[in-house]
Order: C-alpha cells, then sequence, then structure tokens
C-alpha cells in the first residue's frame, strides 16, 4: 500500500510540472493577439514565481525574447519586476547607485542595447522630495495687511474677506467673547490673521504722518552748536533768583511778590564766550512735574546752596530729582561774603550726598559765589560754559521748529501767552503749531525782555500770542504746515484725553512686582523712604540693602525725614516708584495726589515688616494687602472727665463720617499718637452706628485715655485685597 500512495504523490507534482511547460509552449499564440498573449505570460510568470521551480531570471529572460511583448513592455515589466528584486536582485541596484564609475563589459553591452538605462529612472525618483521641500518653503510666507488699529470685528472680517460669523468663532475657540461691533487688540488680530496666512501690520495714525518729519535724525552735516539750558535749584531763600538777577544785571526779584518766584522764567544771557539760556523754576517740584510729562528740559542744573546755612532738606530734595532726570550739576555757594561762613562744612555735607568736590578728589564742579557782591559769578559762567562744550549740545536750525512750554498763561489784553523753548529748528511767524490739546498759528512772538522778534532757534525762549488755549508746563510743541491738519490732530488728542480720564493708570506696586520681573519689564526697583527721624531712615537703607535680592536692584531715589508731601508722590509719578514711610502719615494734598495718580503708597512701623514686604514681593510670595479706607475725620473740641465712662473727647465731625467700629488714629501736631478702637460713640446720650459730617459727638477710646483739645481723630476701615499677579 505505501509503494501505491508514493506514485499518487508523485503524479500531482508531475501535472504540476506539465501545467507549468504546456502554457510555456502556448506563448506563441500572441503573436496573433497581443493581449492574450500578455495575459497569459503574466499568469506564467507568477504561477513559477510561486511554485518556485523556476527562477525569476529565466522568466525575465524568456520574456524579453519574445519580440510582441515589448510594446506592452511598460505595462507587463513593472508587475514582475515589483515583486521579485526585494528576494533575488536586491544587490544590483546598489552597484548602480554607489558605484557609477566601475562599467563591467556585460553593463556595456547591456547599455548599447538599452535595457540598464531604464531601470535607472525608476530607481532614483527625485520627484516627490522637491514637492515636499516647496510646500515647506511656501507656508511660512505670509502676506502683509496693514489695518487701523484697534479695528472691529466687522471691519476685519471685510478685510479677510471672511464672513463676521466665522471670526466670532474663531474668537470664542481663543477664549475671547466680541460682538460684531466690538474693536479688537492688536495681540488678537495678529492670532486671527495668522490663521488665514497674514501677517498684521499696524498702519500710521494721522498724528504720526504729520509729525514724522520731527522724528526724522539730522545728518552730522547739518548740526550746530547750541546754546545750554541750565536750571536754578535749590531751597527756598538760597538766592536762586537773586543769583540770576546778578546774572541779568536786572532787577527781577523786585517785581515778585514777597521776593518769592511766582513762575517759571526763561532768561537768554549773552556773554562773550556764548549765550546761555537760564530757568528759574518755583522749585523742584515743577521742574519733576514737567518731566513726568516727558519733557527733557534742562542740559544742566545749577544747585544754589547757601554758605551760611549749608544743605537744607529741600536741598537734597533738589539733588534727588536732578540726579532722577540723569542731569550733570554744578554747585553754587552763595552768600560767602557773609561772616563766620564755613565752605569746608558746606562740602562736607555735599559729599555725604556723593557730591564730592574736585579739590577734594571729586567730580562736582563747585564754585563760591556772592550775588551781593557780585563776586565768583564769572568763574560760575565760565564753568558752565565749559561743561557745555563737553556735553557737545548740538541741533539743526533750518528744519521745522519743536520745543517745550515752559510756562502759560491767560492775559486780559492779548489773550493766551504760552512761553515756549525751542529745543530743535527755528520758529517763525505765521507757522502754523499743535500744542498739547491746543493748536494755533504765531501771531507774535517776544523775547525775555519784551522785544517782538519775528524768529526764534534752538535754545531761544519766547512768548507766543494765538494759541488756542493755555496748555500745561511740559507740553511739546511742533510745527506743522497745515493748519486744517494740525486742527485735527488737536480735536483727536482731546478726544484720546478723555478716554484716558476713564481708563485709571496702572502704576507699579509690591502686588504685581514679582510679575514684571518675570516678564522682564522691571530690572529695578525705585524707592522714596521717608521716616520720623534720621536714625530710623539709616536703619531702613541698611536693613533692605542686606536683602539678599538677586531679582532685581533697589534704587533709593529720595529718602527723607518728615510726613510724605506732595512732591514726594510727583518725583514717585515721574520716575515709577514707590513710596515707603516709617512712623509717619502723608498731608492732605499727597493723599489727593495719591489717589488721583494711583501711587502705592505703604505706612509701616516695624522695620522688619518692611523689609519682609519687599522681599515677599520680589519673591512672588506676597501676603494679601492690608488697605485703609479713609472714613472721616473729627476734631476735639473738648475734654470730659466722666465717673463711669472715663475720659470722654467732645468732637465735631469735620469731613467724611466716623463710624463705631471703624480703625481710631489719633494724631496731635501731625504725629500719630495712638492707634486703636473706639469704646463708646455716642450723640448726647445714645450709643449711635456712625456720626456724620457737621454733626457733633462724643467718642472714648479703648485703653487711651490721654487726650487733649486740637487733636485730630481720624477714621479708616480695613480692607484686605487678595494679591493678584
Amino acid at each position: 500500500m505505501i509503494k501505491e500512495k508514493k506514485p499518487a504523490h508523485k503524479q500531482p507534482v508531475l501535472k504540476t510540472k506539465k501545467k507549468v511547460i504546456k502554457p510555456a509552449v502556448k506563448k506563441e499564440a500572441p503573436k496573433k493577439t497581443t493581449m492574450l498573449g500578455k495575459l497569459k505570460a503574466v499568469k506564467i510568470a507568477r504561477a513559477k514565481i510561486k511554485t518556485g521551480k523556476e527562477k525569476p531570471a529565466q522568466v525575465t529572460a524568456h520574456l524579453k525574447t519574445e519580440k510582441h511583448i515589448k510594446p506592452v513592455k511598460t505595462i507587463t515589466i513593472p508587475r514582475v519586476t515589483v515583486s521579485y528584486p526585494k528576494k533575488v536582485s536586491t544587490e544590483e541596484p546598489r552597484v548602480l547607485e554607489k558605484k557609477t564609475l566601475s562599467v563591467t563589459s556585460q553593463q556595456e553591452t547591456a547599455r548599447a542595447k538599452g535595457e540598464i538605462k531604464k531601470p535607472v529612472e525608476k530607481i532614483i525618483p527625485s520627484v516627490p522630495p522637491r514637492e515636499e521641500e516647496t510646500r515647506v518653503a511656501v507656508e511660512p510666507s505670509l502676506k502683509e495687511l496693514v489695518l487701523e488699529l484697534p479695528i472691529t470685528v466687522k471691519d476685519f472680517a471685510v478685510k479677510l474677506q471672511q464672513k463676521p460669523s466665522v471670526l466670532i468663532k474663531m474668537l470664542m475657540d481663543i477664549k475671547i467673547m466680541a460682538g460684531i461691533n466690538q474693536l479688537l487688540e492688536q495681540s488678537a488680530v495678529d492670532r486671527i490673521g495668522e490663521k488665514f496666512g497674514y501677517k498684521i501690520k499696524s498702519a500710521p495714525d494721522n498724528e504720526t504722518l504729520a509729525l514724522g518729519i520731527h522724528e526724522e535724525l539730522d545728518s552730522p552735516e547739518l548740526l550746530k552748536f547750541r546754546s545750554p539750558i541750565v536750571t536754578f535749584m535749590g531751597h527756598v531763600d538760597h538766592g536762586k533768583t537773586s543769583l540770576l538777577d546778578a546774572i541779568r544785571k536786572t532787577k527781577v526779584v523786585d517785581s515778585e511778590h514777597g521776593g518769592i518766584t511766582q513762575h517759571i522764567g526763561a532768561y537768554r544771557v549773552i556773554l562773550p564766550g556764548g549765550v546761555i539760556t537760564f530757568l528759574d523754576t518755583p522749585g523742584h517740584e515743577a521742574f519733576t512735574a514737567m518731566r513726568s510729562r516727558g519733557a527733557s528740559i534742562t542740559d544742566l542744573v545749577v544747585l544754589v546752596v547757601a554758605a551760611d546755612d549749608g544743605v537744607m532738606p529741600q536741598t537734597q530734595e533738589a539733588i534727588d530729582h536732578a540726579r532722577a532726570a540723569g542731569v550733570p550739576i554744578i554747585v553754587a555757594m552763595n552768600k560767602i561774603d557773609k561772616a563766620q561762613v564755613n565752605i569746608d562744612k558746606v562740602k562736607k555735607q555735599l559729599a555725604e550726598l556723593d557730591l564730592n568736590a574736585e579739590d577734594w578728589g571729586g567730580k562736582t564742579v563747585t564754585v563760591p559765589v556772592s550775588a551781593k557782591t557780585g563776586q565768583g559769578i564769572d568763574d560760575l559762567l565760565e564753568m558752565i560754559l565749559l561743561e557745555a562744550q563737553m556735553l557737545e549740545l548740538k541741533a539743526n536750525p533750518d528744519r521745522p521748529a519743536k520745543g517745550i512750554v515752559i510756562e502759560a498763561k491767560l492775559s486780559k489784553g492779548r489773550g493766551p501767552v504760552v512761553t515756549m523753548l525751542v529745543k530743535n529748528g527755528t520758529l517763525h511767524l505765521n507757522e502754523n503749531i499743535i500744542v498739547g490739546e491746543y493748536y494755533g498759528k504765531v501771531r507774535a512772538m517776544f523775547n525775555d525782555r519784551g522785544q517782538a522778534v519775528t524768529e526764534a532757534g534752538p535754545s531761544f525762549p519766547v512768548e507766543v500770542l494765538g494759541v488756542s488755549g493755555i496748555p500745561e508746563a511740559g507740553e511739546q510743541f511742533y510745527v506743522i504746515s497745515d493748519e486744517k491738519k494740525a486742527k485735527e490732530l488737536a480735536l483727536e488728542r482731546q478726544e484720546h484725553q478723555k478716554q484716558q480720564q476713564i481708563k485709571s493708570v496702572k502704576r507699579i506696586s509690591l502686588e504685581d512686582l514679582h510679575s514684571q520681573i518675570e516678564a522682564g519689564k522691571l530690572k529695578e526697583l525705585k524707592l522714596i523712604i521717608k521716616a520720623d527721624v534720621q536714625g530710623s531712615l539709616e536703619a531702613i537703607k541698611e536693613t533692605l540693602k542686606k536683602l539678599d535680592v538677586s531679582e532685581i536692584k533697589l534704587d533709593f531715589i529720595h529718602q527723607g525725614v518728615g510726613n510724605i508731601n506732595s512732591s514726594d508722590v510727583i518725583l514717585a509719578v515721574a520716575s515709577n516708584a514707590l513710596i515707603l514711610g516709617f512712623n509717619v502719615s502723608a498731608d492732605e494734598l499727597a493723599k489727593e495726589l495719591i489717589a488721583k495718580e494711583g501711587i502705592d503708597y505703604r505706612p509701616y512701623n516695624i522695620i522688619y515688616e518692611l523689609a519682609n514686604d519687599i522681599k515677599s514681593a520680589i519673591e512672588g510670595m506676597l501676603e494679601p494687602k492690608v488697605k485703609k479706607v479713609f472714613l472721616g475725620r473729627a476734631e476735639v473740641r473738648k475734654v470730659f472727665k466722666l465717673s463711669r465712662s472715663g475720659i470722654v473727647a467732645g468732637c465735631f465731625v469735620t469731613k467724611g463720617k466716623i463710624t463705631r467700629h471703624s480703625v481710631i488714629n489719633l494724631n496731635r501736631n501731625g504725629t500719630v499718637v495712638f492707634e486703636g478702637k473706639l469704646s463708646s460713640l455716642k450723640r448726647f446720650k445714645d450709643d449711635v452706628r456712625d456720626v456724620s459730617e457737621g454733626f457733633e459727638c462724643g467718642m472714648a477710646l479703648s485703653g487711651f485715655d490721654d487726650l487733649k483739645e486740637g487733636d485730630i481723630f481720624e477714621a479708616y476701615d480695613i480692607e484686605k485685597i487678595a494679591r493678584k499677579l
């Protein structure tokens, strides 16, 4: 049975061989019909490859010998060659790619027949990578789209040629809820524009186009030397105006009320060595107020110090204001004609403020002068001109003028009179100007002596008639050729000013200090410190200097003894600084300015709390802010001693209202004597919750009985504000 089964197994193998051979004999049929030959040839090739009885090379060689298969080899060859080169002939294409220079005799004959050229073209296809490279190169290129920002959703959709609903949906995807008429900011417009293949560019507004000529830089060949602008600063009654009067050889002081300067004056003095423009300000507050409006008005500061009085509090404030503006300082020690004057003592006081005299090895120019006798004035002027030469002050007189407003007033006979100082260019009669929110035409110009002039060059102060209003000191003016355009710009500025009054100005505060440091917006923290005594002030400075703060630099732009005044607030506004108070309070005008300008004012009673708050704010771990909200003020008219209630103050509420549960500060002669709660608040014999302005009441403090007539009760409400970053 086993012998019979073996032939049975061999018969199918023989049959398969016959089946493979029979189609090979019938290949002659395609000589008549090519389509049948094509199909049968493909079937035979596939069957032989699957059975493995015949090598693929034989099939290809057999197919190449058939002449009638050549017209359709573009269809048959790919299907045959794609299926088997992976197993048999994978090495040949590598030889063709890598060793193209080594050519054998067999390859030469094959190339002569044209059999190797076509497979080489299929082995190295180079088209698809080029398509991918071109796609990558095209994608980043965005079209530029110029828009006037901010823009409404509707107008933005028109520019993008999209429906507004599409834009609203995309805005919702980036968490911006906007209606069709809502204005979009720059960041949102940029993100939406990129999705549509546009790079958004802000179109220049009317003001930028009109004032663009003033922003152009002058070529060095057109620049010429201009006279320096010098500001006199110092303590009150130290002889600033008297010294300037001696320089000008006129009696300016006689026309002032009480010998105190009431307005800002600008005077031009012609000397053999050059021309100097002097500014006589009513104090450093006006100087800093102009700087807070962006006016860099002065080139040099002459610090006037009385040799008999020495350095006074306002002298120190003037030094801090000048340093904050980054202006060189020349010290004029006035009143040296008086007896018992110690100049070395004044120099020692100046050295303590880092103003070392040149004869003491420092860099500060100090000149002893006398406004009464005229001694040393020539030396002072010589030093001013020498310092100006070192600064290399230059301007281009052959261009439209721009400058700064020194002062403005309303005259009965002439209308608005504006004192201007030309910084660059030349101002002519009948030119159109824009000054802040106002515009006008120069109808007349007068110099500092009241003489009419037709033009004013750089560093030339003039009084101008023809402005439509009274601008603030420190506003900048520009010459515009078209009167209509100047009027339009003035109206636009007025509208913009109204919108800015609605918005609150964001000042620096301890709450957002950490976030600004992380964002890279803040590199140094400017501080104004006021304390009750000099010892506390020095201790605070040393404690803050010892803080291990690497993220930011601490800059003490001003420190002093006494309450917070309006000068401190103005300096904080101009310098974007924090005000820290230790055992001091702010006066009424300072409180109004703090509320108006949004300055962060921090009163402290413990030095370590002050230092910890600064360090915690920088590190981003600040506790919730405790804010004292002013409620009211009452004055003690009479003090009563009762058997049951103890000491009771009969008070009159002068402002706001006093509540039963409010925090009370007891001020005596400008100093806080007690801070605590009320034990009782009565009106006549009845206990009340609050007492309003204009009414009398009786108050007793919890744990404090030393009340005196004239004491001031100030009521506050404590609010805890969560820290926001």
